[in-house]
């Protein structure tokens, strides 16, 4: 019985070898964890139970379990590589099969389709229609999009400036935007953008009146009137009051190419009248150009963007994070990826940074889990176990061998 209990015992210490080994092959193995043998004594039992003085029969492999814990996450500076900061798995989808990973090295198909070199499809919430929001209630694979991003026409341009408050009335009457003698100050020109995202230049002009604090505002669009002028007034601790929402709304401008007229309304809240000199503090418009993709990024919130040369953010996605009651009931199918079982229990998804799925880490990775040097320690244990049990099947052979000896 002896010889079945240390061959046992050899079989352990060979499993045990084995895991060891496969853990040191993936030392570099881009979100992998460590695996541990796990063992159980065996009992011979009878139909009457187990004896109070009954011997073991030996030792068998209970379990393989993956150790999930968190790995170091290393900077790559490549966009599409991600990393958990947390508890969460990546959420895949490989020909309709739930699938469930650490590992982020991600890359492109030649559709777009973001995913693992394997061909497994990396899952996102997808934007609302309307540009609120994610849709959580279902996910769908993250596909680059490599068009150009379309311009988007002006309709709101901030100015803000500061009046001189010891400001005259010009000596030469009417405005004339040719005759600088006609005006007191202006903002210079702004670029602004119609349907087509064709640039044009708004230009606006300050004339003083005759009335304390009253100044009238000319506004220009590539050197065309923009409507009548509009009336500023300030108080006298130079706040502007007139008008009461500090916007002005300027006549429909028609570009002249095909493009939509452009409905511009000029938002000079914030400005004031004071000192003694003019100054034009800031001026942004929400239009823009038709843009070419720039790059990628992901946010630790686990919005993907797409990022155009037109300065303009476009959400792709955002990342579809799951976790488990029991994650070393996953059952490994290689290649970095998990599958649900009844053991790990039901997947419970949700975003990054909600909850304990943990934060995204873009342009970096999760290192392997393995100590190289605890793995190298555990191999010279398994290695003297298994010595110990072939000799203890050769103390037995002499043993045996004593017996049959007796005369």
């Amino acid at each position: 019985m002896s010889f079945n209990t240390a061959l046992s015992g050899i079989n352990a210490a060979n499993a045990d070898l084995n895991v060891t080994a496969n853990n040191i092959a993936n030392v570099n193995t881009t979100g992998f964890k460590e695996s541990r043998a796990e063992f159980a004594d065996l009992f011979s039992y009878s139909s009457y139970g187990l004896s109070r003085n009954a011997i073991g029969s030996g030792v068998k492999l209970g379990n393989v379990a993956q150790q999930f814990s968190q790995g170091n996450i290393t900077p790559t500076g490549r966009s599409l590589d991600m990393a958990i900061d947390g508890d969460g798995f990546f959420t895949l989808n490989k020909n309709g099969a739930v699938l469930y990973s650490r590992a982020g090295n991600f890359q492109t198909d030649p559709q777009g389709f973001v995913g693992t070199p394997e061909g497994a499809r990396l899952q996102v919430y997808p934007p609302r229609a309307d540009g609120d929001g994610f849709d959580i209630g279902r996910m769908t694979d993250l596909q680059l999009l490599t068009s150009d991003s379309p311009p988007r026409q002006t309709n709101l341009l901030n100015l803000m400036f500061t009046l001189p408050g010891n400001a005259l009335q010009m000596p030469i009457s009417p405005f004339d935007p040719g005759e600088p003698g006609s005006y007191n100050a202006s903002s210079g020109g702004t670029t602004v953008f119609d349907s087509l995202g064709v640039a044009h230049v708004q230009t606006s002009y300050f004339v003083k009146t005759a009335n304390p604090n009253e100044w009238e505002v000319h506004n220009f669009i590539d050197g065309q009137p923009a409507g009548a002028p509009a009336t500023l007034q300030f108080s006298d601790t130079g706040a502007l009051v007139t008008p009461t929402n500090g916007r002005i709304v300027l006549d429909p401008f028609d570009p002249g190419n095909g493009a939509a007229p452009v409905n511009l309304t000029v938002d000079v809240t914030g400005s004031t009248q004071y000192g003694e000199r003019f100054q034009f503090r800031d001026a942004r418009q929400d239009g823009y150009a038709a843009g070419k993709l720039n790059e990628i990024s992901i946010a630790a919130d686990g919005v993907v963007f797409a990022r155009y040369s037109n300065g303009a953010d476009r959400p792709l996605g955002l990342i579809a994070l799951s976790t488990f009651v029991n994650p070393q009931g996953l059952q490994s199918q290689g290649n970095n990826v998990w599958a649900e079982t009844h053991s790990s229990g039901v997947p419970r998804t949700g975003a990054p940074d909600t909850s304990d799925f943990g934060q995204i880490h873009g342009g970096s990775l999760e290192s392997s889990t393995v100590d190289l040097t605890e793995q190298l320690v555990n191999m010279i244990v398994a290695q003297r176990n298994f010595q110990a049990n072939a000799q203890m099947i050769s103390t037995q052979d002499q043993t045996t061998q004593t017996v049959i000896n007796i005369r």
